[in-house]
């Protein structure tokens, strides 16, 4: 099993961080020029408990999917995703918000085991941790950029 903790500082109020962070729309942003693409099932922009979200990406050869569901939601704390279909054993997402005296700390906590199949199962221990780091830390540079400017705007419409 992996493991990932990333823990960012967003000059912006938690209220602000939280959405962007639940925001297709700046997800969706984050995957551009990548072979990925994001579908949820949120009735808008913003997902909430109940909703899913599905990442498909190729990768060792194959289309991998991973559709996850927001199992919780503590508005404006923390949120919870679990894969409930998809290509690797486990997948769980905790995303936990401190509000901090000139800002956000934005906490993110993932435990995640391989792909079920043998090829991902041999190289996934060194690929997947890998590519979520990458990818996180893309969508939180994307998350920072918009939160502590006026470009929260045009995607919380």
């Amino acid at each position: 099993m992996a493991s990932i903790h990333l823990t960012t500082f967003i000059k912006a109020p938690v209220e602000r961080v939280f959405d962007l962070c639940r925001n297709t729309t700046v997800y969706k942003k984050a995957l551009e020029g990548r072979n990925e693409s994001l579908s949820a099932s949120a009735a808008g922009i913003l997902v909430n408990a109940g909703d899913t979200i599905t990442l498909s990406a190729k990768h060792l050869g194959k289309t991998r999917v991973i559709t996850a569901r927001v199992l919780e939601m503590n508005v404006p704390e923390k949120f919870v995703e679990e894969q409930v279909k998809g290509d690797l054993k486990s997948f769980r997402h905790e995303h936990y918000f401190k509000p901090v005296e000139n800002g956000t700390l934005v906490i993110d906590l993932i435990e995640m085991e391989e792909p079920r199949d043998a090829v991902g199962g041999m190289l996934g221990k060194f690929f997947m941790k890998n590519y979520f780091e990458v990818l996180l830390n893309k969508r939180n540079a994307l998350i920072k950029l918009y939160a502590e400017s006026e470009k929260w705007r045009a995607v919380m419409g």
